[in-house]
């Protein structure tokens, strides 16, 4: 089973347990700053890749390092669970499908979005509203320039790719012109 799969399934069973706790906010960020702890700390990176430790002495370390850190019971337990289970490796997995789930479950969708300059604000607010329009969701907007572009801008939203880029509509002409 893929990586990501792996980590979605106890994605959605942490999600299920911040809901039914009522602190789905909070366990995002809580599980945020134990991700960030794993990526940034050597030995912990070290901890959860290495096939040298049994998932039980994994989970009695990890459990001591986010007792230090006052992680909560909750956490605690669920990575308890994902250290015996020898996934420790996939905490980063767990946390992008821990937000991807919780968003979809908000009505939240991620627009990508491109330009080769940076927009205002009021364009970005315009993007936002004409996405929100469009999609029936709410939209959160992730920007990134592009000088490649020339002009314009090329948005994605899931597998959608919305190209009005000044580079987009050359490559169309020219296609439109080699089969003509």
């Amino acid at each position: 089973m893929s990586r990501y799969l792996v980590a979605r399934r106890y994605a959605k069973v942490l999600l299920d347990l911040g809901e039914k706790a009522g602190s789905t906010q909070a366990v995002g960020q809580e599980l945020d700053r134990i991700a960030a702890l794993v990526a940034t700390n050597a030995d912990l990176s070290r901890l959860a890749v290495s096939p040298m430790q049994t998932p039980k002495k994994k989970a009695v370390v990890f459990d001591a390092v986010l007792a230090s850190a006052d992680a909560s019971d909750l956490l605690r337990r669920f990575f308890k669970v994902v250290a015996e289970a020898g996934r420790l490796d996939c905490t980063a997995a767990i946390r992008q499908a821990f937000h991807e789930l919780a968003d979809e479950r908000a009505g939240i969708v991620e627009a990508k979005v491109a330009s080769a300059q940076p927009l205002s604000d009021a364009q970005a607010q315009a993007l936002s509203q004409a996405l929100a329009k469009r999609t029936g969701k709410t939209v959160r907007l992730a920007f990134r320039q592009d000088p490649a572009l020339i002009g314009g801008l090329k948005v994605q939203v899931g597998s959608t790719v919305l190209d009005a880029s000044l580079r987009g509509k050359l490559a169309q002409i020219k296609q439109q012109l080699l089969t003509a």
